[in-house]
């Protein structure tokens, strides 16, 4: 495919791609040097110095685009150009997976300088004063910020190592799935961490993170890719079309609720915090205006003609557009990093209030499981789009003519709306608080949930509502799918010992260790126990009576097998918690001061009765699941049988009863041959 050069030079990417960084570097260093100046002066703290006051909103603006750019070529080489045949990324795919490998450096060299950087404005003190980097890196521990820097830090740099040897197609979604978690260290801190209702500020920060980065890192790859000429342009913006179209309803909708959540309704006029967030929302709006009416016509006019000189202009102006405005945001948002929220209100927040995020009205009772909701912006969302999605895959299912059978649809919206409750209900609400609740929550997140969506088999249904890519086109969402199916990581964690000891360890490694007194009292702990229950028991009961094919698929016995070499343990994890007299988090339950929750050694072995019987549960329906599946494979044999007897006429039953006959033969000659003449 020939290139227009007088459209895209090769010598104008870094400079407009650089000019984009350079602008919202200064901007968000103009606006942190501004609001740094009446912080100093609200906290009484001395002036760091200009090094700190400039450098670290510049540094930090400087590692949020290197962050995005990471995270948009490693999803660039991904999902937006595809690979050769054999697996290997092509010249495309090459380049932007070492563009991510740059961007994932610097990244890491930038959250690296933010940690001096952070203590100098915590303390204070000059950063020529903070020159000793090893104890500097201690030292970070103390400051959370600085700790959150540290693990970025530590985070980019196994991306950018990893990313090195890596040559294949296979690798770029790992990779670029971790440059996603570089994000969280950031989204866990920072204003939305703190203060009341930090949990869903917490969590809608998460959200506008992630969409942004995906947003504006695919935005600047793919202006790389247009003035490089790509030959895939016009599949490269269809599907970053789609995928920016979502990530603008994530950001908008993240976006209100943060600010709801941070900042009162009249301060948003009156303070410098609620200016930058209205500033923040109306450059959020322009972006989404214009990207979406530059998209659909660069778009149109890319797949009538991909050489058309017209339609790369188009898509350079779509991309440094959107890139440029992008710019101003992100130096919007370090400056509200750098900016104090207005005060609180002079009512002091409850100690539950303070440590999680909203207090509570007295005891859990039946009627606050039922009623007392708190919509877990994470969890919640999840459940909602993954039925909303399934409902319509089975549609279009039905409007092709094809049927899908109702009691996997019945399966999958039933353990949509219990992953919903169980995190959203009055036990979502009260797992924070009490051990008894935060094991129903386990065992509903980790046995109850996962059985019913596997039994719902997601994959097969994807599988056939997903179109196929034809002979000679890129491969789409189908043939990604496949390929993860049959990945060797698949096959390894579905190895059922693999998947059992994930499954089981989740239990005695958490709890019987200080594990669980570490985690318990942070959100971000919260959060990844909650992911490893469902994961755990979603690869679990996926080997064991899942419906969709497994890349290691095991016999029915040795599934049997499985389940009752399992449960029992967790039993027996049941058992070793009622009789413990340790209690485990005492720490931070004692200091949320709730009054009527004192006895934490009962509550802790009610938790322990609880996780002994719900076992019992769990093996009532995998068993009925297997002796379904087992009726239902019995009867497909039989029918298939059936039709190979109808195709040949019963041959192979005739060749039995032949064989049957020659072996009766065969045993009345001898008694034959031996009878006495007459």
């Amino acid at each position: 495919m020939t290139v227009d050069r007088a459209v895209a030079p090769r010598a104008l990417v870094w400079p407009m791609l650089t000019g984009v960084a350079v602008l919202a570097g200064c901007t968000a260093a103009g606006i942190g040097a501004l609001s740094l100046a009446d912080a100093l002066t609200a906290t009484g703290l001395p002036n760091p110095g200009p090094a700190t006051t400039l450098g670290l909103p510049f540094v930090r603006a400087a590692g949020e685009i290197a962050a995005v750019l990471a995270v948009g070529s490693f999803l660039f080489a991904a999902f937006f150009v595809p690979p050769q045949r054999n697996g290997v990324l092509d010249a495309d795919g090459y380049r932007a997976l070492r563009l991510g490998t740059v961007a994932s450096g610097v990244w890491a060299v930038c959250a690296a300088l933010l940690v001096p950087l952070t203590i100098s404005d915590v303390s204070g003190r000059p950063l020529v004063a903070l020159l000793d980097p090893v104890r500097i890196w201690s030292v970070a521990g103390l400051v959370t910020n600085a700790s959150a820097w540290r693990w970025t830090a530590a985070l980019a740099a196994v991306v950018m190592l990893a990313s090195l040897p890596v040559l294949r197609w296979s690798w770029t979604p790992l990779l670029f799935a971790g440059s996603l978690l570089t994000l969280i260290p950031l989204g866990l801190t920072g204003h939305s961490s703190a203060g009341g209702a930090h949990d869903l500020a917490t969590n809608s920060l998460l959200i506008h993170l992630v969409a942004a980065a995906l947003w504006a890192g695919g935005l600047l790859a793919l202006a790389a890719y247009g003035l490089r000429g790509g030959g895939y342009v016009a599949l490269a913006a269809r599907r970053f079309s789609a995928i920016a179209l979502w990530c603008w309803v994530a950001m908008a909708l993240s976006g209100v609720v943060n600010a709801v959540v941070r900042v009162p309704i009249g301060d948003l006029f009156t303070s410098d915090y609620g200016r930058l967030v209205l500033a923040k929302f109306a450059a959020l709006c322009v972006l989404g205006i214009l990207g979406w009416r530059q998209r659909r016509s660069a778009v149109s006019r890319l797949q009538a003609e991909p050489d058309l000189p017209d339609a790369r202009r188009a898509l350079l102006r779509l991309a440094l557009a959107e890139a440029a405005v992008f710019g101003l945001t992100f130096g919007v948002a370090v400056g509200l990093g750098r900016t104090a929220p207005p005060p609180p209100p002079n009512r002091l927040p409850s100690i539950p209030e303070a440590e999680i995020g909203y207090d509570f009205d007295g005891p859990l009772t039946p009627a606050r499981i039922l009623f007392d909701w708190r919509f877990d912006l994470i969890f919640g969302t999840a459940a909602i789009v993954f039925a909303v999605l399934y409902v319509a895959a089975v549609l279009r299912l039905r409007r092709r003519g094809d049927a899908w059978p109702p009691g996997r649809t019945a399966a999958w919206l039933l353990g949509c709306f219990t992953l919903l409750f169980v995190t959203s209900s009055g036990i979502g609400r009260y797992m924070p608080a009490m051990f008894s609740v935060h094991m129903i929550a386990h065992m509903g997140l980790s046995m109850l949930v996962p059985i019913l969506l596997v039994l719902g088999a997601p994959v097969s249904l994807a599988l056939r509502a997903l179109p196929a890519a034809g002979r000679d086109d890129p491969p789409g969402m189908r043939e990604w799918l496949l390929a993860a199916l049959h990945s060797r990581y698949s096959r390894f964690v579905t190895n059922p010992v693999v998947a059992t000891v994930l499954f089981v360890a989740g239990f005695y490694g958490l709890y019987l260790s200080d594990l669980f007194d570490t985690a318990v009292s942070s959100h971000a702990g919260h959060l990844a126990m909650n992911v490893h229950f469902l994961l755990s028991g979603y690869v679990f009961y996926w080997i064991v009576i899942g419906v969709d094919p497994t890349p290691r698929p095991i016999p029915p016995l040795a599934k049997v097998g499985v389940v009752f070499a399992s449960l029992p343990l967790h039993a027996f994890f049941g058992v070793v918690l009622m009789g413990t007299r340790k209690v485990l988090g005492a720490d931070y339950y004692r200091s949320l001061g709730l009054s009527w929750h004192t006895d934490l050694l009962g509550d802790q072995r009610l938790g322990g009765g609880i996780a002994w019987a719900a076992g019992e549960v769990p093996l009532v329906i995998v068993m009925l699941a297997l002796l379904v599946q087992w009726a239902r494979s019995d009867k497909r044999t039989a029918r298939r049988l059936d039709r190979a007897a109808d195709r040949d006429d019963d041959a192979e039953l005739v060749a039995y009863n032949a064989m049957l006959a020659e072996l009766a033969r065969r045993d009345e000659t001898p008694k034959r041959s031996h009878q006495p003449a007459d």
